[in-house]
């Protein structure tokens, strides 16, 4: 932490350079984070630069996400829907489609199906960690070497888009392309890269046009019984307008804000585990019942949450309960990564503790743009993470390799291989 201040020194730079004043104040948010929100939430809770509102108590937070007539989702509105080539639910707030479409993804993505695709998810993670363990001749790396970013955290959700989701893509590698290129430019691309849009836009323009055929083949075949079968099968009075574009492009949704989120929410708790060997002995200790570990996951994943803020728009100059206002017409962040550690909120937010109570917790979101796909999502991050802190001798080799800085596209681990006497067992 900066012995002067992280409020003294942007104060100081935007009185001679707004500019870079705001540069500074981006480095931050990318490296010192934490230590920047601490900071803000006893001196400055709400921040308003020229750019942006950046809002950091619990309270603060969670009325930002829950007040659609001051805060839309419009951050996102361009992006997705050049992506997927028209109206999204998702970027829609208080509208007939939202109130239609978000409550019938609910019904599809029905909590009864956890108990199966957590069953799924442990036996895909399973399958990735036992090529890595092979030993000499077998599929796996050089001693139990395994990217566990792209054999396990990013392969696992693919493999359960394409079986519980029903949206395989042409191939795995074509749907991880797919799904990276769009959501850089929903969540990493606010300074408006051209050149990033418009990798999005192909890759959305080829997702749609894939979508569109795949909807048509489960019309004339076999509708079956993932998610896309049960859109598939699902009649709506004509008038609501719910035809198989909307199911094409909900389904696209469910990749869109899977995969990504996933794979990065499960790097950084590893990551938390990792650089803490007395908790990760613990974790590993849990491991053996799935009640037990989850709460190691969410608490391990409050310290680095994989989204730190969440993005509105301000559509009219809002007062919050804590009394501070918030400016019209410009970009808020809800520092989601900041409330989970606000004292007035979270009882010993610097200690690690499996009782917290869930509405402290806002990995999932708040409000009425919640994550529709929380209880697959719960499932599968904490049972690919299960599966992998039960196997011996887990140890990292270097850092982990981001794209961007922001999503995680390789970590290197070691786990034991067995002996052949093992093998034989």
């Amino acid at each position: 932490m900066h012995t002067d201040g992280y409020l003294a020194r942007y104060d100081a730079l935007r009185q001679t350079d707004p500019g870079a004043a705001l540069m500074l104040l981006a480095g931050w948010l990318r490296t010192d984070w934490r230590d920047l929100f601490a900071e803000l939430r006893a001196r400055r809770p709400v921040l308003t630069t020229p750019a942006f509102t950046l809002v950091t108590r619990h309270a603060d937070v969670t009325e930002v996400l829950s007040r659609p007539d001051s805060f839309t989702v419009g951050a996102y509105t361009a992006s997705m829907e050049a992506a997927l080539g028209g109206p999204v639910m998702l970027t829609r707030d208080a509208t007939p489609m939202n109130w239609r479409e978000k409550g019938l993804m609910r019904v599809m993505l029905a909590p009864e199906d956890v108990p199966e695709l957590r069953a799924l998810t442990g036996a895909l993670a399973d399958e990735a960690l036992d090529s890595a363990i092979d030993g000499p001749g077998g599929p796996g790396g050089p001693d139990g070497a395994i990217d566990v970013v792209g054999s396990l955290f990013r392969a696992v959700p693919l493999a359960v888009c394409a079986r519980y989701f029903g949206f395989p893509g042409p191939d795995p590698r074509t749907l991880s392309r797919w799904s990276r290129a769009v959501m850089t430019d929903v969540t990493a691309n606010f300074a408006g890269d051209p050149a990033v849009r418009a990798a999005s836009a192909e890759a959305g323009a080829e997702m749609m046009a894939y979508l569109r055929g795949l909807v048509a083949a489960r019309r004339a075949g076999p509708e079956g019984g993932d998610v896309l079968g049960r859109l598939v099968r699902t009649r709506l009075p004509e008038e609501l307008g719910f035809d198989d574009e909307r199911i094409a492009v909900n389904t696209a949704g469910l990749l869109l804000g899977f995969v990504e989120n996933a794979a990065g929410s499960m790097t950084n708790v590893l990551a938390h585990f990792l650089a803490d060997p007395s908790l990760m002995a613990r974790a590993a200790e849990a491991a053996v019942d799935p009640e037990h570990f989850e709460p190691y996951v969410w608490e391990a994943l409050r310290f680095d949450p994989f989204l730190k803020m969440i993005a509105r728009v301000s559509v009219r100059e809002h007062v919050l309960a804590s009394g501070a206002v918030v400016p019209s017409g410009g970009l808020v962040l809800a520092a989601v990564a900041s409330a989970m550690f606000d004292e007035t909120a979270v009882e010993e937010p610097e200690s690690f503790r499996l009782d917290r109570p869930g509405h402290v917790l806002l990995h999932f979101g708040h409000g009425p743009h919640a994550c529709l796909g929380v209880h697959p999502g719960r499932a599968v991050i904490t049972e690919v993470l299960r599966r992998l802190l039960l196997r011996p001798g887990l140890r990292s080799d270097g850092e982990t390799v981001r794209d961007r800085g922001v999503f995680p596209d390789s970590h290197v681990l070691h786990l034991d291989v067995p002996t052949c006497e093992e093998s034989r067992i």
